[in-house]
């Protein structure tokens, strides 16, 4: 296809990635006095301690390790459906059809239609998330794998940690002064983003660096720095401590955060790279500027995808094979990694503005993943749920839900049950609008469902 690049040059500008059986370890410079891990791309091999093996690794063979592994799987997903249907025993079927699930979704395979049994919003039972520390915008936020906390960033620099279901702060972390002995953010956040095992939460403001905590405790681990400019988003590869940062300065970076240390820099986009996402691939989707890309990490390739005529605020995966992306052309985009052009695109998704004629931003959106079922969100007075249909070429809508402010961050709920709507008096990325009846704050909002 033409559209898919190859080789060691993209659009003029040199790739530092090497071959992955040629790679050589990158250096890792540690500052005790800062607990900073600096990247570089010179040749040399960071020191590295051994990991303690146990007796029980060292003794086994490959071939018991995967039993061994196997079982623990089993166990772990046994433990979490009596969880679930708080039981003491559980149908093997139902361990079955989980089985058959994850495989599913680590291929990319998995397609559920769901839309149809949304039916409307619980109206009594909506939430509403706020403190007093969080005067400003709210700029981003995320959910843990198991729906018990959401991560809220916001523009004063204050990161809190609230909790779903006691609907209360649980947490945070305070905005500090350059010159503070105190580990904290001294600008606005800009991304957050919590690993599949609930052990890290990484944030980023308008410096060069991602912070990493612990999630549990809100402690400070490690400060990551390598990239120029302020970092607008971070996300973790599914069921690993990969983490992915876009930024301002227009590249992608890689990090591991087992060894807690810098992997490789991909160059491409040609203006800033707002946006990014994953799932269980080495790969991610990004938006900067005008044009889409998919990043395949392993092949050392690169997939262009031209459709919008503004600017990509917003890029998600929807499963494996297909995401949706938004900007402030106003349109909504549905896409497949086979094709260059969009399945589907919606024109005007959130309206036109009465103030300009202008088409409404697409400040945010959110795919139920594996789904049919997608929300976006703008400044128009309204969520809006979307029903993909046809193999993702069609798009009707599907519902709705009024709210009044700029919806600058959404996220469903692993089970689909709930919607979380961060909701802010001006956009995440300036302040050329805002709307003074608005409270900063978090909506949980539930759905019934058939």
């Amino acid at each position: 296809m033409s559209f898919f690049i190859k080789g060691k040059q993209v659009n003029g500008i040199k790739r530092v990635k090497q071959s992955t059986e040629k790679r050589k370890k990158p250096k890792v410079i540690k500052n005790v006095k800062n607990d900073e891990v600096t990247s570089s791309e010179d040749e040399g091999a960071a020191e590295n301690e051994a990991a303690d093996l146990s007796s029980e690794d060292e003794n086994e063979t490959a071939q018991e390790k995967k039993l061994r592994l196997a079982k623990v799987y089993l166990e772990e997903i046994e433990k979490e459906e009596k969880a679930r249907l708080e039981s003491e025993e559980v149908d093997q079927s139902l361990i079955s059809k989980r089985l058959k699930e994850d495989y599913l979704k680590e291929a990319g395979k998995l397609r559920l239609t769901v839309a149809d049994k949304f039916k409307n919003v619980d109206t009594n039972n909506i939430k509403i998330l706020k403190c007093r520390e969080q005067t400003n915008s709210i700029t981003c936020m995320c959910i843990t794998s198991d729906d018990k906390y959401v991560f809220v960033g916001s523009k004063n620099g204050v990161v809190i940690k609230y909790s779903i279901h006691e609907n209360k702060k649980v947490g945070s972390i305070p905005f500090v002064k350059d010159s503070s002995d105190v580990v904290g953010h001294s600008s606005q956040i800009l991304s957050v983003a919590v690993s599949t095992d609930n052990k890290y939460l990484t944030t980023s403001d308008e410096s060069s660096d991602i912070f990493i905590w612990d999630l549990s405790t809100l402690k400070f681990i490690k400060k990551l720095t390598g990239h120029k400019k302020g970092i607008f988003g971070l996300c973790f590869k599914k069921d690993s401590h990969t983490l992915y940062s876009c930024s301002k300065d227009r590249s992608v970076k890689v990090w591991n955060l087992d060894e807690m240390a810098y992997v490789e820099t991909l160059f491409g986009h040609q203006g800033v790279v707002t946006s990014i996402d994953t799932l269980y691939r080495d790969r991610v989707v990004t938006s900067g500027g005008r044009d889409l890309r998919i990043w395949k990490i392993t092949e050392e390739t690169q997939l262009i995808f031209n459709g919008h005529v503004g600017n990509i605020d917003n890029v998600k995966l929807i499963n494996e094979e297909n995401f949706i992306s938004g900007g402030d052309d106003g349109q909504l985009c549905v896409w497949s990694i086979m094709r260059k052009k969009p399945l589907c695109v919606i024109q005007n998704a959130h309206g036109v503005s009465s103030i300009n004629q202008q088409p409404n931003w697409i400040s945010s959106i959110a795919p139920l993943l594996n789904t049919d079922l997608v929300a976006s969100g703008s400044n128009d007075g309204f969520v809006k749920l979307w029903k993909l249909e046809n193999n993702f070429k069609f798009a009707s809508p599907l519902m709705k839900i009024p709210v009044e402010g700029f919806i600058n961050s959404l996220g469903f709920t692993s089970d689909g049950s709930k919607l979380i709507v961060a909701v802010s008096k001006e956009h995440k990325l300036g302040r050329w609008t805002t709307i003074k009846s608005v409270k900063n704050c978090i909506m949980v909002i539930p759905f019934i469902k058939d």
